[in-house]
């Protein structure tokens, strides 16, 4: 079996490429950053990846997506599930965040999502089906402070991805929504503030958050029953509930809480 995952230098990616080598998968590592893919995959090497291949790309930048795809698919002959998890965050009000940080943040968090899909997913019917997974956030279910941009993204991955599914559920092409809550990565660190700088700071939520290794297997398990949503994270979870049912209440609590 073979699993590609963006966003595979840290966090979430990089706890599931370990939890996928530990299990025997060949692996295919997707990130901006070389020198430390290089480092991901020797670790799972190590935890027992039947094979690690490296793939460093900037999926802010569109016009190479489709040779990526192409790429990685021609790696191992063929991939079984594709965990699209790469993803960029913001800590910046309405007024503050300018239309190139919105684009920016789309295009990493939803046009790249959206292009690695629609150029894998004939490959993936023509091989007799495959697996998609993506990573949204509880900040895709309910307007967030600090994060219009992003949580917007989030929105809009639900859209595109419930549809892919519906369209192609058919032809065994499997959807599994991944959407976290506080989760201990560096996302508040790499996340971008005013001007576009680097927020560098881990937000006290994001700190006492699920730890990694934790979130890592109940996503990898998730999918692995092509669950369609799965919820990671603690009790911050209960706001996706409370929208369901009571999008009043929900809208006045995402007023009081502490954005950081």
């Amino acid at each position: 079996m073979t699993v590609w995952i963006t966003g595979a230098s840290s966090g979430i990616g990089e706890a599931c490429a370990l939890r996928y080598a530990e299990l025997g998968y060949r692996i295919i590592l997707t990130a901006t950053r070389a020198d430390r893919l290089k480092e991901v995959a020797a670790a799972c090497r190590a935890a027992g990846a039947k094979a690690v291949m490296a793939l460093p790309y900037d999926l802010v930048e569109p016009g190479g997506i489709r040779h990526l795809v192409r790429q990685a698919w021609d790696v191992y002959d063929g991939i079984d599930i594709v965990f699209l998890n790469a993803g960029i965050s913001q800590r910046t009000n309405v007024e503050d965040t300018s239309m190139r940080m919105t684009r920016t943040i789309m295009e990493v968090n939803y046009f790249a999502p959206v292009a690695i899909a629609q150029t894998i997913l004939p490959m993936m019917i023509k091989a007799g089906g495959g697996h998609i997974a993506v990573t949204t956030s509880i900040a895709g279910r309910f307007g967030f402070p600090l994060r219009c941009a992003y949580s917007s993204s989030k929105h809009a991955l639900y859209g595109y991805f419930e549809t892919l599914q519906a369209e192609y559920y058919d032809q065994g092409i499997r959807v599994t929504l991944v959407c976290p809550g506080r989760v201990r990565t560096n996302i508040s660190l790499n996340a971008l503030d005013k001007g576009g700088q680097r927020h560098g700071q881990m937000d006290p939520g994001q700190d006492g958050g699920l730890a990694v290794d934790k979130a890592a297997q109940q996503i990898v398990r998730a999918i692995a029953k092509c669950r369609r949503e799965v919820l990671i994270g603690k009790g911050e979870l209960i706001m996706v509930y409370i929208k369901r049912f009571f999008p009043g209440l929900c809208a006045r609590l995402a007023r009081r809480i502490k954005p950081m």
